[in-house]
């Protein structure tokens, strides 16, 4: 268990680093709105910091600030860049380090680390402008999902249900990034576990009319439905201990939410690690908080607390 605060005066100055140059700078910003009103309404002094690659070093390094409550989403935020400029400060943060953070944005490699520990994840290869797409679906079969290997939020991810179609899906997520991976399809159910903490909290089944859990789905369509808990309580707790390893293995700290399939059979595969989930209305860290009792507010107090752990 980290340390606990009483008294918000405790906390400092406390930068809340939003925006950030990523693809998804505009969740980003939704999300720190939301934490910088629940911090002021609990009474500790914060203050936006909109992140740019021009400026955020100097408004860091002047800005008195005694600690960040990191909300930038994507490559800036959850790559490590962001917790190394706060290390060189002497800032303490919120959230994964250095190597965790750089590890777990980039999928391959946390899949490879994944593999290494024995959790299981879904069989996929890296994609470039060699492969054949006969023999991508020869040895993954149909219908498959492509993806850009570092970003976040179902930015540039594409559902191939033909294998003609993998030249375009391919294209559309080397936009993104150089690193692509084609992913099998799994059937089944998408559930998401918060981790705050030591402590894994509801899950959260989602379920959207769309091909998948897309961007509109994530963010902004009124149809995607979401139940918590995901799962039945015994399915949950027999899970828990493999969660936390998942999250272990990468060296996170602090929270995150780890994302899985579960098969028609129960069967868990493992997608991928967030270290700075979304915190908009429609994200799922608060829906599983606040399903544990504890709502907003009480949330990212206790995410900020976790800056103390470094």
């Amino acid at each position: 268990m980290g340390k606990v605060i009483t008294k918000a005066t405790e906390f400092g100055r406390v930068a809340v680093l939003m925006g950030g140059w990523s693809a998804e700078r505009e969740i980003s910003l939704m999300s720190g709105k939301a934490v910088f009103e629940a911090l002021r309404r609990c009474g500790i002094d914060a203050q936006v910091v909109d992140a740019d690659q021009k400026t955020v070093v100097q408004q860091l390094a002047g800005g008195g600030f005694d600690r960040a409550f990191i909300v930038l989403h994507g490559r800036g935020g959850e790559d490590g860049v962001i917790q190394a400029v706060l290390e060189m400060l002497n800032i303490p943060y919120t959230g994964s380090g250095v190597m965790a953070s750089a590890l777990t944005l980039d999928k391959w490699r946390t899949k490879l680390l994944w593999q290494g520990a024995g959790i299981p994840g879904a069989r996929y290869l890296v994609l470039d402008e060699q492969s054949d797409p006969a023999e991508v679906v020869a040895q993954l079969g149909l219908p498959l999902f492509v993806k850009p290997a570092r970003e976040g939020s179902s930015i540039g991810v594409t559902k191939v249900k033909r294998a003609e179609e993998l030249g375009a899906a391919y294209a559309a997520a080397r936009r993104h990034d150089a690193l692509v991976l084609v992913e099998e399809f799994i059937a089944g159910s998408e559930i998401q576990f918060p981790i705050l903490g030591r402590r894994v909290l509801p899950s959260i089944r989602v379920e959207t009319p769309c091909e998948f859990y897309d961007y509109q789905a994530k963010y902004f369509r009124d149809d995607t439905h979401y139940l918590c808990p995901g799962l039945p309580a015994d399915r949950e707790r027999a899970l828990h201990p493999l969660i936390l390893r998942a999250f272990d293995v990468t060296g996170c700290r602090g929270w995150a939410r780890v994302d899985l399939i579960i098969s028609p059979a129960g069967a868990p595969y493992f997608l991928e690690i967030n270290t700075v989930p979304g915190m908009t209305g429609h994200s799922l860290v608060p829906m599983g908080a606040r399903a544990a009792g504890i709502e907003f507010d009480e949330l990212v107090w206790r995410i900020l607390e976790t800056s103390f752990e470094l």
